[in-house]
This record gives C-alpha cells, sequence and structure tokens, in this order.
C-alpha cells in the first residue's frame, strides 16, 4: 500500500475569512478543519540539514510534450536530460487546470475548494498563507522571479519574498510599448527584451548574489511561457514549421462519440473549441507548433539555472522541481486550452533533481499533484509541512522509496461568465478510472478506463458492464469532496463579459443532441396521473 493522506488532513474543510477557517455542515456531519494559522511558526525536522531548491513553473506547459516522451514536434533535452539524471513524475496533475487557481494550490497546499482563488480575475482572499512565508521565518533566503498572476491587476510583492520581480497579470512577451515595466521590489523597471530570457538573467543575476554555506535558498522562477499568444524567441521562429502533424484521434466529430456530454459537442463551436477557435480562424496546426517553439526558450533557462548551480558548486546538493501549472489541448475531444478534466488539461510535466537524493532515471508513477509541492520544498528545507495543508511531500517517492500513497485525486472547475461553455467540473480520478460530474447540468456524466482507454475516447458511464464501478467512482468523489471541504460552490459575482457567441456557418444556429441513452421513445413514469 502506499501512504494515504495524512490523518491530520482528514479533518480538512472550510473555508477562508480574515485568515481563519470555520466549522461548516457537510453532509451528515460537521468537520471541523484545522485553521490556517495567522502566526507563521515554521517546525524544524530534527537532524534534518537545509538544502536548497530551484523551483521552476511554466505557464500551460502539457504533459507529453518533451522530446524524451516522443512528441511529435517538441524539443526539450535539457528537460530530458533532468530525466534522465532525476526522477519524472509520470501522472503528475493539477486541482483546477487554470493559471491562478492551480498557482495558489502550488504556494498554499490547498484544494482549489479551500484556497478559493477559483479563477483568474479575483484578488487573493485575505488571510492566505504561502509556504515561502515559513522557509523565510526559518532563516531561507527566498525570490520569487515572474507570472504571479492571483489578481491580475497588481504586481506587487507579495509575503514570503526577500525579492521579488513580477509584471500585471499574463505579463508580454515582448514589451508592447517603450514604458512597459515589471515590478522590481516595488519599483517600476522597464523590460528589455524577451520575458523568458530576462526572467532568467533575473534569477540567475540574485543566485550569483546567493551565500549557501551561510544561508541556503529558494528560488521560485515562474515563466510567463508557454501562455497564449505563443511568441517565440526570434531564433526559434519557424523552427518546427515543417515537421509533421498528426491531430488528435478524439478531436473527431463522429458518431463513436455521441456519449459525449451534450454542452462539449456544443463547445466545438466556441471559444474553446475546435470549429471556432478563439472566435477566429486560428491555424490548430501552426498554433500548437509555435507553442512547441516558445517552450524551447523555457528549456534553454532551466538549463541557464543549472549551468550557473554548477559554477556555484551547490548542484549535487540543491533539489530543482520543474512542472507546468497545468495542461493544454490543441483539438483533444474537440477543444482547445485547458479547464476541463480531461487528461491532456489537468496533467502536467514534473520533473525532479537532486544528485545527492535522486539516482537518475527514477520513474514515478504516483499520483503527484501541485498541492504536494510546498509540503515537498518545506521538507527539502528541514521543515514539517503545516497541519492544515492538503499535500503530502513526494521526496521520498522521488528518491525511489516505497511508501503509501493516495490512491484517488480530486479535480474541481468552477463556471466562469467570461467562459461560459465549461460548466462546473467535479472528478475523481484513481491510477485507473476516472469519474467526471458537472454540477448543475442535464447532461452525460462520463467514466472512462484511463489504463485501457488513455485518450479517454470511450464514455463507459452508461455500458451495463461499467455501472457498479461508475457508482463506487462516483460515491467516492463526493466522499473525498465532503471530508476536505469541497461541498459548497464558492460563490462569486462575474468579473468581465462573456465570450458567448457561435459561427452560423458552422451549426451556430443548432445545438447538438442529446447522447442516446438519455432519450427515450416511451414513457418511463406510470404513476403521473
Amino acid at each position: 500500500m502506499r501512504r494515504t493522506d495524512n490523518p491530520t488532513a482528514q479533518c480538512l474543510s472550510a473555508i477562508a475569512a480574515r485568515g481563519l477557517f470555520a466549522l461548516f455542515a457537510t453532509t451528515g456531519a460537521l468537520h471541523a478543519s484545522v485553521p490556517v494559522p495567522t502566526d507563521i511558526i515554521p517546525e524544524h525536522i530534527p537532524g534534518a540539514k537545509p538544502r536548497n531548491v530551484v523551483f521552476i513553473l511554466s505557464d500551460d506547459h502539457r504533459y507529453d510534450a518533451m522530446s524524451f516522451l516522443g512528441h511529435q514536434f517538441a524539443k526539450t533535452p535539457v528537460m530530458d536530460s533532468l530525466a534522465a539524471n532525476g526522477a519524472y513524475v509520470k501522472n503528475a496533475l493539477v486541482t483546477t487546470s487554470l493559471c491562478s487557481p492551480s498557482r495558489a494550490s502550488i504556494l498554499t497546499g490547498l484544494y482549489t475548494f479551500r484556497h478559493r482563488v477559483i479563477d483568474n480575475n479575483r484578488a487573493i482572499p485575505p488571510g492566505t498563507v504561502y509556504f515561502p512565508q515559513y522557509l523565510q521565518k526559518a532563516g531561507v533566503s527566498t525570490c520569487f522571479i515572474g507570472k504571479w498572476h492571483m489578481g491580475g491587476a497588481s504586481d506587487e510583492p507579495q509575503p514570503g519574498w526577500d525579492h521579488w520581480v513580477s509584471f500585471r497579470g499574463q505579463g508580454e512577451y515582448l514589451p508592447p510599448n517603450p514604458d512597459y515595466t515589471l515590478n522590481v521590489d516595488g519599483k517600476r523597471v522597464k523590460q528589455k527584451g524577451y520575458i523568458t530570457g530576462e526572467l532568467t538573467d533575473y534569477a540567475i543575476d540574485w543566485l550569483k548574489k546567493q551565500k549557501p554555506a551561510e544561508k541556503p535558498f529558494c528560488l521560485y522562477l515562474s515563466h510567463k511561457a508557454v501562455h497564449a499568444n505563443f511568441t517565440p524567441e526570434p531564433k526559434y521562429e519557424n523552427s518546427l514549421k515543417d515537421l509533421k502533424f498528426e491531430r488528435p484521434a478524439t478531436e473527431a466529430s463522429t458518431p463513436d462519440n455521441l456519449l459525449q456530454p451534450r454542452w462539449l459537442r456544443d463547445q466545438r463551436n466556441s471559444w474553446h473549441g475546435v470549429d471556432f477557435p478563439y472566435h477566429s480562424e486560428l491555424n490548430i496546426e501552426r498554433y500548437y507548433k509555435r507553442y512547441c517553439e516558445a517552450l524551447r526558450s523555457v528549456d534553454d533557462s532551466i538549463g541557464r539555472v543549472i549551468q550557473q548551480l554548477k559554477d556555484m558548486g551547490v548542484y549535487d546538493e540543491t533539489l530543482i522541481i520543474y512542472m507546468g501549472d497545468n495542461g493544454f489541448m490543441f483539438g483533444e475531444h474537440g477543444l482547445i486550452d485547458k479547464r476541463v478534466a480531461y487528461e491532456t488539461s489537468m496533467r502536467v510535466p514534473m520533473l525532479v533533481q537532486c544528485p545527492e537524493l535522486i539516482k537518475g532515471g527514477i520513474v514515478v508513477p504516483e499520483m503527484v499533484a501541485n498541492i504536494d509541492v510546498a509540503p515537498t520544498i518545506m521538507e527539502a528545507m528541514g521543515l514539517k509541512k503545516p497541519a492544515h495543508m492538503d499535500g503530502e511531500s513526494f521526496l521520498p517517492l522521488a528518491e525511489g522509496k516505497e511508501i503509501k500513497w493516495r490512491d484517488h485525486f480530486l479535480y474541481v472547475y468552477y463556471w466562469e461568465k467570461n467562459f461560459p461553455q465549461t460548466p462546473t467540473t467535479f472528478a475523481i480520478r484513481s491510477d485507473r478510472y476516472k469519474y467526471i460530474t458537472y454540477y448543475g447540468l442535464w447532461d452525460a456524466d462520463e467514466f472512462y478506463d484511463i489504463q485501457k482507454d488513455p485518450e479517454e475516447s470511450k464514455n463507459l458511464r452508461y455500458d451495463p458492464a461499467h455501472q457498479a464501478q461508475a457508482r463506487q467512482m462516483e460515491n467516492k468523489l463526493y466522499k473525498m469532496m465532503n471530508r476536505f471541504g469541497g461541498m459548497e460552490i464558492p460563490l462569486n459575482q462575474p468579473v468581465s463579459g462573456s465570450n458567448n457567441i457561435r459561427l452560423r456557418n458552422r451549426g451556430g444556429e443548432k445545438t447538438s443532441d442529446f447522447p442516446p441513452p438519455m432519450v427515450v421513445d416511451e414513457p418511463t413514469n406510470t404513476d403521473a396521473n
């Protein structure tokens, strides 16, 4: 057996308000939360020696877009070397496939419904606590560089960081005007050029000033890339344009996928669908290739940071973690972008390296998530995981150790008025099955055997042979939601307009047919008199 969630985490629930967590009733029981503390008190692991940590985050990097996995045109030699010399986390997942909620889970160690950063627009709830606050209190030198994006209107320094370099919202690949600025420790500094390289310059400049023999450091390098609109560095522009492109098999609209939810088939002709992508005539092939061209600069960035660690003589002892904040689709299920609970949306790349701890070539099959990053970094720093966090340290897994671990993982997404095609989504995933349900819709749920059907092309929810297993997964979903405090839907006033138009010549005046199991030829209720 692998380790189940820490017993202290089994009481977790409730929502943050002014730095405290309340009691609230869930189905059939009253659960007391482990409060998010108002006082930050790091607790040291006896006898543990803090090591340096470098955490590198990219944006929208889907799980399979690395060349060592045989991707059709991604070129990632440095990421390939991380996998060869360290550990590749095969089933890395996010709690919500959306920038701000995922980043909040990384920084807090909490599920989305607990930290309540549920979309990309709203400000961070008061009382939010980030793991670097514990590091800072424990004497670690901390640095944040790059995309923050929780509360898109501000780039002001956040708690827990000794050094801060950021920008508002999504940032820009290239300065849009001569006066465009970054925020460097609260001061406006002009962006000079291509953002991926410039953020890396800031990171290396900060590393050069560190004295790890006197004080351990934690660098959090958070790239804008590879967020749309994808803009490759000039040296990589069109470098992949002539490579062969194979469209995903699940993109085709055929009778075989009639068991897909009706909302999903309607979404094809929408902002996030292949028939009307971003309400444009976007070329999906060119779009995908430019994405991978922009990714090449992220790969270069990792290599530059690694070389700096070697120059400092701390490469072997430093823990490096690389991951994406969520996945991205280029035609899978007829969609583009993210948000949904399919594998290409909720799975991300994750690579872990530390020569002193991790042997090369380790593959971690367990479900490791963004909520596990904070506890992992804290353990590497010689600190215990705070009791209020939902995640666990996966460092022993990366070391190849046999430990108990989670056997199911929750996924949530909350409907956004500005992107209304994707409904509120709750999903549960095991190492074999996935159950997805949509709150408030008269539509089809989904159940997949992801081992036999990794592309999630055959919805088994209405297959008589799978009814018992599907029901079991549905029950497990709500049991876990209850246990972790997810049985209330966060409700906030919507922000901004609504991307709700359809293209007429792609059936914009029509709706999709209902899934066949939902359509009957005879009345089924004989008691209505």
